[in-house]
């Protein structure tokens, strides 16, 4: 009878809600589990954040991947990475399989207005950008980081805009505008707020940094730590913190607290060595602390204040998850790895405790893979440890349970063969003439070089070509035309005064043209003017113009996309930030 009563209860609530709940989801990035407050970091503030944690539920145990695209990928699908085809964090690694349905696309058919505002990072040529993966609008940026935090260059539905301001405030007032006009129509909303912070370049406005500039750090990350990286990271969560709390003020302006899910999670562990609880790893690692992150999740309607959810989770439970607590169909997805925690954030009796089946959670990075149990991980090199006991990882536990690192092994063993690791090289092209995203853009991250040159930094995300000083170097994009057609083709260079007159040719295969650079652009590199700490592996960024190369007739089908010098009258030819290709749209292409 109490269940019954229980049953006609929440049947009577959803009823009482009108619909369908909306959903806001925050994604951090490279904010590791300790920098909380509520996790005993006492370095720093984040009433907003934890004000989720207090207001519903805490999930204690709960798995992303080492790196940022793999678990946006896992959370977007519900599936492991490597099924989805994210083997990387750039160079067309990070893309998400086009035959992979996600978590947009199944609210999406579920009659929700679906908006993603910050960092996508699974692909940025249509079909692989947001837009063409369930999300009506967009707003942000498509690549791993971005070289500059202030009034950046920005995405906005697939055209080219700038940004104002501090961006994680700035895609903050995009969402923010978002739910205002979503809340007054009769669909539903689905927000992701995905944050580019505190991922590196370490950047945050200097009301911020003056809070921690000459900070004592209470709790320490060790012998290795860099304090002032440290100030920079735990300056940036302050700034999260502030902007979650917009967000849930607006959702009590609009009188839609109640009625919407709020989720926050990180994507990996810590980008630095700082204080992350007791456990061993940081970003990258497949051990505890490089994959352990926060989450909570609030929906008063129906997940009861306080709640805790002690089992292993992660981020693959994310989509049935969700579905669940808003009750809408899967519809035709493929299997899933995650399953739905809804039993366990909202049991249908208060003071269920549901019997929950043992499970085993995977990570992997680069060919190394960890597996977590409720109470054993297992690292890469095949230890065992017990997490109650040992939540360090400092002792192999493996001769004390012999039986458990044994079954740990096999079934690490035929998960890398359910799943396909190690993967295949990526063989993906990038795809260009979309009418649906007419104009492509082919960035220097996407593309390869031969001879001499160059990339700007380590790091290809944000990088730029340079150093063109030959006939025989060659810049090259891997493409696959979607439709033949004539195509403007545009490059984003800057041109150095006494490198005018350059000659160069763009080919794909028979087709090819040829253009002068003629109109010198020399501005100086910039970015940096925020920075807190020195820059480790980011590159600074230019103002680039685009150039109008003319006109390339180009047939549908794949092919390498060479650019080359024919004329260097100067000591080079350009640094270059991207090719783009637009479309002519004309009658009679096809």
């Amino acid at each position: 009878m109490r269940r019954l009563l229980s049953l006609f209860f929440w049947l009577g609530l959803a009823q009482a809600q009108g619909g369908p709940p909306n959903i806001v989801l925050f994604l951090a990035d490279d904010q590791g589990w300790g920098d909380l407050g509520f996790h005993g970091n006492a370095n720093l503030k984040t009433p907003h954040i934890e004000s989720l944690a207090r207001n519903g539920a805490t999930l204690k145990s709960f798995f992303v991947c080492p790196v940022c695209a793999p678990t946006r990928a896992e959370l977007l699908t519900g599936r492991y990475h490597s099924r989805c085809g994210v083997r990387d964090v750039s160079i067309g690694g990070e893309r998400l399989n086009l035959d992979e349905r996600t978590l947009a696309d199944v609210l999406k058919n579920a009659g929700y207005a679906t908006g993603l505002f910050g960092k996508w990072h699974n692909g940025t040529q249509w079909p692989y950008h947001p837009l063409a993966r369930g999300f009506d609008s967009f707003y942000g940026f498509t690549s791993g980081h971005w070289g500059s935090y202030f009034d950046a260059p920005m995405d906005l539905n697939g055209k080219p805009t700038m940004g104002k301001g501090y961006m994680a405030d700035d895609i903050t007032n995009h969402a923010m505008n978002f739910m205002e006009q979503k809340a007054t129509t009769s669909k539903p909303f689905f927000c992701m707020v995905a944050f580019n912070t505190p991922h590196s370049p370490m950047q945050v406005p200097d009301a911020y940094w003056r809070r921690f500039e000459k900070l004592p750090l209470i709790q320490k990350g060790g012998p290795l730590e860099d304090e002032n990286f440290t100030r920079a990271a735990l300056a940036m969560v302050e700034n999260i913190d502030d902007n979650v709390g917009r967000v849930l003020a607006k959702l009590d302006r609009l009188n839609q607290t109640n009625d919407t899910i709020v989720v926050y999670l990180s994507d990996n562990g810590p980008n630095s060595n700082r204080f992350n609880g007791p456990w061993k790893g940081r970003k990258g690692s497949v051990d505890e602390g490089g994959v352990l992150s926060p989450c909570f999740v609030r929906y008063p309607a129906k997940i009861k204040p306080g709640t805790t959810v002690g089992y292993i989770t992660g981020a693959i439970d994310i989509l049935p998850t969700l579905a669940a607590l808003a009750e809408v169909s899967l519809g035709e997805t493929k299997p899933l790895d995650g399953k739905n925690l809804a039993p366990l954030l909202a049991p249908l009796v208060e003071g269920d405790n549901p019997r929950w089946p043992f499970r085993t959670l995977y990570s992997h990075w680069v060919g190394k893979v960890g597996a977590r149990t409720d109470t054993f991980r297992m690292d890469a090199e095949g230890k065992l440890f017990n997490m109650e006991t040992d939540p360090g990882q400092t002792k192999d536990a493996s001769t004390l349970h012999p039986e458990d690192a044994k079954n740990l092994r096999k079934a690490i063993s035929g998960w890398k063969e359910m799943v396909g690791i190690p993967m295949p090289k990526d063989d993906r092209p990038f795809p260009v003439g979309y009418l649906e995203m007419p104009n492509a853009t082919l960035p220097a991250r996407d593309g390869k070089s031969r001879g001499g040159i160059v990339r700007s930094a380590p790091a290809p995300n944000d990088s730029f070509f340079h150093n063109w000083t030959k006939r025989t170097d060659v810049i090259h994009w891997d493409v696959e035309v979607a439709r033949a057609g004539k195509y403007e083709a545009v490059l984003h260079l800057t041109l150095k005064q006494g490198d005018s007159g350059a000659k160069v040719k763009l080919s794909l295969g028979t087709q090819s043209i040829e253009a002068l650079l003629e109109q010198p652009h020399d501005p100086a590199l910039k970015g940096g003017e925020k920075d807190r700490v020195p820059r480790r592996g980011e590159s600074y960024i230019k103002d680039f113009r685009p150039v109008s190369l003319g006109t390339i007739a180009l047939d549908k089908g794949r092919g390498q996309l060479e650019l080359r010098a024919l004329a260097i009258p100067g000591a080079g030819v350009a640094d270059v930030k991207a090719l783009e290709l637009r479309l002519n749209r004309e009658k009679g292409s096809n």
